[in-house]
């Protein structure tokens, strides 16, 4: 993918379905160290109980020296298996924590080649890795459309021909605008040239709309949250074709 290739490639599309299968399996194995650290947890839970029933045992009355003896042993080994257990809960947790943390991050570097394959090249790392998501004020934002006039737009891209190759270039201005901004929010605009009468116009429309919304599925596999994102439509006398204008905001 670095040097190019043909779109679609099946020896890339072999690897890319056996990396999938072994990143599936990895999650399954999340899925039984989240069964041990519950059963972690309620060991922890009866140790606990042992522990203060142990305590409980010295108020007993009738007891002699011995047995009190007995239940300080018993206690002190207690102790050291809540120890243990507690040590094991915290491991099992953190690795949980952090495979979960990897796969995660390796599942969006899969879209991101994913993507890359049917286009024949690398587009580059997942735009998630520039954009803030869930953390600090404006990471969560959600995009609502706006009024775009007189802005001018981060990305043209002109539906002149059948297969226009824009991936690449709107990666790269994407890519430099959450650099500068990793919070910012985009706008959408499918535009369709006004002239041609009220069906033309209308069969414009609907056409840039579809490119509208093929451009966003392309921005979310490059890793953009979907939520970043706010698709709208207008029509301009200036249009000659279907376009879609991306604005950073």
């Amino acid at each position: 993918l670095q040097v190019g290739t043909t779109r679609g490639n099946p020896v890339l599309v072999q690897q890319f379905n056996t990396a999938q299968q072994d990143l599936n399996r990895l999650s399954q194995d999340i899925g039984e160290m989240n069964k041990l650290s519950t059963g972690v947890s309620s060991d922890s839970t009866l140790a606990s109980f042992l522990t203060e029933s142990v305590r409980a045992a010295y108020k007993v009355s009738g007891a002699v020296d011995e047995d009190h003896r007995q239940l300080a042993i018993l206690e002190d080994e207690v102790d050291q298996t809540v120890v243990l257990i507690d040590r094991l809960h915290r491991e099992v947790t953190e690795d949980v924590r952090r495979q979960s943390s990897w796969i995660g991050a390796e599942q969006r570097n899969l879209v991101q080649i994913s993507a890359g394959i049917r286009q024949g090249e690398s587009l580059g790392s997942s735009l998630l890795d520039a954009a803030v998501t869930g953390r600090g004020p404006g990471a969560n934002q959600v995009a609502s459309p706006a009024d775009t006039a007189g802005r001018r737009p981060l990305v043209v891209i002109r539906f002149d021909r059948p297969n226009v190759p824009y991936q690449q270039a709107l990666y790269t201005a994407v890519s430099r605008a959450l650099e500068t901004h990793p919070t910012a929010v985009f706008d959408l605009v499918a535009v369709a040239p006004s002239a041609g009468g009220s069906a033309r116009v209308a069969i414009n429309t609907n056409k840039a709309k579809r490119h509208a919304e093929d451009v966003k599925r392309a921005l979310v596999e490059m890793g953009l949250p979907p939520t970043r994102v706010a698709v709208s439509s207008k029509t301009l006398a200036a249009a000659k074709t279907n376009e879609v204008h991306l604005y950073v905001r």
